[in-house]
């Protein structure tokens, strides 16, 4: 692999909405792959809750993820704003982009002013939880169901803006990729929800797209409908519109670029 001494860095923030931050994403479009070893030290580099990497397929773009700590299987604000860039920056023509990932085909299109991504559903079934997790939560849930990530069912919003986690409770548990979702019906929109990860350098991701692989199917069935409207309820906080779509989960929302630069690498 050649080296790539100057390499193109876009600052987004993805699923951003009026009163709203969003999550922050680094997307770096690359000519070629680097050693997974620098893509690592460049996303621990940044800073952000997740680094997105493309590569120029054909017609479509590979598109990998990587926190400060991993690689991801699957990043929902970072394909967001992956696809922002793309279509506002590399190719403005286009109404919608194809990506390839371990997580298969993904597809980010341009929907009324923002944009409409398609992800795998991960429907979420009835699990065990954890005593790390368990021991770890200030306030316990009335329902534990597990896909990738554990999703934690709780009576209302409130529960889920005062739930504190004891951090060296739970970090004596590795869920790999996978992570722990609180969640409710919210009291001004359909479900709200909060992310936490275990040993990880951002122990709260402020809005977790892929997530919403499993909240959609599951507070789907709850409600009756196949069209929802999320709010994630970290400091930050981020809006999505989620909708079933066969196996997959189309989730909506608005991405921003606030930085452009090139990062100097050996």
């Amino acid at each position: 692999m050649k080296s790539q001494s100057h390499l193109p860095v876009f600052r987004v923030d993805a699923f951003v909405a009026k009163g709203f931050l969003g999550n922050v994403a680094c997307v770096m479009p690359l000519t070629e792959w680097l050693d997974d070893d620098q893509l690592l030290r460049i996303a621990a580099d940044n800073g952000v809750p997740e680094t997105a990497y493309t590569v120029k397929s054909g017609s479509e773009y590979q598109l990998r993820w990587f926190t400060p700590d991993i690689e991801m299987d699957l990043c929902g604000h970072a394909t967001l704003a992956a696809g922002h860039i793309v279509l506002s920056e590399l190719e403005p023509d286009s109404d919608f982009v194809a990506f390839s990932s371990v997580s298969g085909p993904l597809k980010v299109s341009r929907k009324d002013g923002k944009y409409a991504m398609r992800l795998p559903l991960r429907d979420p079934q009835s699990a065990e939880l954890p005593d790390a997790i368990r021991d770890a939560l200030s306030i316990q849930p009335l329902q534990v169901l597990k896909a990738r990530d554990y999703v934690l069912v709780y009576d209302n919003q409130e529960d889920i803006a005062n739930i504190n986690i004891d951090r060296p409770v739970f970090d004596q548990i590795n869920l790999g990729t996978g992570g722990v979702i609180v969640t409710s019906p919210g009291a001004s929109c359909d479900f709200v929800s909060r992310f936490f990860t275990p040993q990880a350098t951002i122990l709260e991701d402020p809005v977790t797209g892929s997530a919403h692989c499993s909240l959609a199917p599951y507070w789907a069935r709850q409600m009756g409908q196949d069209h929802l409207h999320a709010r994630q309820l970290s400091a930050e906080g981020g809006e999505l519109h989620c909708s079933i779509r066969g196996e997959t989960v189309e989730i909506v929302g608005a991405a921003q670029t606030s930085e452009r630069g090139h990062l100097a690498v050996n």
